[in-house]
């Protein structure tokens, strides 16, 4: 059996250790940790210079996958600390700021094209790649997955605070980030060739810049040979991380899987899909969630046990199961980056203190 390769780009806001307050040291760090690496660095520029990103090579061993974004996590954090700050994986800033946007003609277009949501856009996501062996392989997993992404968010909700306020949201990064317009979920496409007519359509509107401005929740990457599920909050937690990317590897062979013995996707339109998404960004795993079967409410934890059960055959398969079924028990038991976030305020009566907390975390 061919065991897919993952990859995971992760966003890191850059902070002042201290104060918690984020910091434009993009330039710096990313100049420190090129020379550390002697020009080799996996570490970008973000659209903001309080962001830093990291993407890691594609791994078919989920363990070696974990040590990868370990290691990458620290790496950023040692070029932070030279750069006189620190890196935190919070989806969101929980302190006040005033985001300054990074260099490049790329960047700048964004700021005059669209303004305030560009400004407000200082938001951290995870996004995992997987391998296809075609684009038509790609789009059947697509229209697939598609039910199944708002739980994937649930499990990384991590961005509850914004602009020094609690906004009720477990992932208020979903909602900032549904202002761009080709951002959220999509319908069926059906067929390799449809998927790329919609994309070039999108692209002659001239709204969008380029095909990399496609925001969908999962597409086809630009750039590999894999699917991009781009849906999620960065995890607070290292090992939320490399669970986000076993669990996505999951439902990319399971949809293949159902692709390749003739079952065809749930017809759910988009509409509904937009609910399951806002019900997930608002209560993540806390309350209830759409559940994939039925579009209908359910408690978070059994909603999240169906994805398991929905992809147990892959898991066992890869031979993660038992480390996934660990990780997900955990993870309901102790909560997501958004409960810990709130728990470490209600703890301390402070959101510096908060921010402290995390940038141990985020090292695990």
């Amino acid at each position: 059996m061919m065991v897919r390769t993952v990859g995971v780009e992760e966003e890191l806001l850059l902070v002042d250790e201290q104060s918690g307050d984020p910091r434009a040291l993009s330039t710096a760090v990313l100049a420190l940790a090129e020379r550390r690496a002697e020009g080799d660095s996996v570490f970008e520029s973000e659209l903001h210079r309080q962001q830093l990103e990291f993407a890691t090579e594609p791994r078919s061993d989920m363990r070696e996958l974990a040590e990868v974004i370990l290691r990458w996590r620290a790496e950023a954090a040692r070029s932070a600390a030279e750069a006189g700050g620190a890196v935190v994986a919070l989806a969101t800033s929980p302190l006040p700021v005033s985001p300054t946007i990074g260099e490049g003609e790329r960047y700048r277009w964004l700021a005059d094209k669209f303004g305030l949501t560009t400004q407000e856009q200082l938001s951290c996501g995870c996004h995992v790649h997987v391998s296809v062996e075609s684009d038509e392989e790609g789009v059947a997993v697509l229209d697939r997955i598609r039910p199944w992404l708002a739980v994937l968010l649930a499990l990384s909700a991590n961005s509850p605070f914004w602009q020094g306020q609690d906004t009720t949201y477990s992932s208020y990064r979903s909602r900032v980030w549904g202002r761009w317009p080709s951002s959220g979920p999509v319908e069926i496409f059906g067929s390799a060739r449809r998927y790329h007519e919609e994309i070039q359509a999108l692209v002659d509107t001239g709204v969008l810049r380029d095909k990399g401005m496609i925001y969908f929740d999962a597409r086809l990457s630009h750039r590999y040979p894999t699917i991009e599920i781009r849906v999620a909050d960065v995890c607070l937690e290292p090992a939320d991380a490399a669970l986000l990317a076993t669990l996505a590897r999951a439902l990319v062979e399971t949809a293949a899987r159902a692709w390749q013995g003739g079952d065809p996707p749930e017809p759910y339109r988009v509409g509904l899909l937009r609910m399951a998404a806002w019900q997930a960004g608002r209560s993540g795993l806390e309350g209830n969630l759409l559940h994939p079967a039925t579009m209908r409410p359910a408690p978070a934890q059994d909603v999240v046990r169906a994805l398991l059960s929905h992809v147990r055959d892959a898991l066992e398969d890869s031979g993660d199961l038992a480390a996934a079924e660990e990780r997900i028990e955990r993870v309901l038991k102790t909560g997501t980056g958004a409960r810990i976030q709130r728990d470490a305020l209600a703890r301390t009566g402070s959101l510096r203190d908060a921010v402290g907390e995390c940038i141990t975390r985020t090292r695990g």
